[in-house]
């Protein structure tokens, strides 16, 4: 299988990840402190061939998609589960810890942010849910990322991240209703 975009990832071993996965070109940020040719290169990618961010799914994962997204508009953005980005051995959390089925998943998902949002969902929606300010929240919050392949946020940035990738009602209640049926299943 091979991807057209140049996957932005953080660091070498994920690179390898990816490689064993598919046939991708990468380009490396080496950390969340990205240099000006970095940058410049992700946007000549970007004007190339598009590009895929692919980063860790913590904070400082988080930080590099964020710097990248807004200074290079249009990237398309691919998300991994916690669970699947977990290495076996307990500590850490990263792409090169994933399966080579988890990373094909999550990059045939990916998908770009809008820059003209409409709200589809709105903060009300998301108390009436018990997406924030409640003792199930986080866990609903997680598992809604992982439907709407999102990725996972906190309760201040699920609605942004909800209208970046213009998630529609449907979609929304779809998912919502599978988290709440898990819940009462469990």
């Amino acid at each position: 299988m091979k991807i057209k975009e140049i996957i932005v990832v953080e660091g070498r071993d994920d690179t390898t990840a990816i490689r064993r996965a598919i046939d991708a070109d990468t380009i490396e940020t080496n950390g969340s402190a990205i240099s000006e040719e970095t940058i410049e290169k992700i946007r000549l990618a970007q004007e190339k061939r598009g590009v895929i961010i692919f980063t860790d799914p913590d904070f400082p994962g988080e930080k590099i998609r964020k710097t990248i997204a807004s200074k290079i508009p249009d990237c398309k953005h691919a998300f991994l589960k916690k669970q699947d980005a977990k290495p076996s051995s307990g500590r850490g959390i990263g792409v090169e810890y994933a399966s080579p089925e988890a990373i094909r998943e999550a990059l045939m998902e990916a998908h770009t942010m809008e820059t003209e949002m409409v709200e589809w969902i709105t903060q009300e929606d998301l108390l009436t849910a018990g997406l924030i300010g409640g003792q199930k929240s986080k866990r609903r919050r997680e598992r809604l990322g992982e439907l709407l392949k999102i990725g996972y946020t906190n309760g201040k940035q699920l609605h942004k991240r909800l209208m970046m990738f213009q998630i529609t009602k449907e979609a929304f209640a779809d998912a919502l209703t599978i988290v709440l049926q898990e819940e009462e299943d469990a």
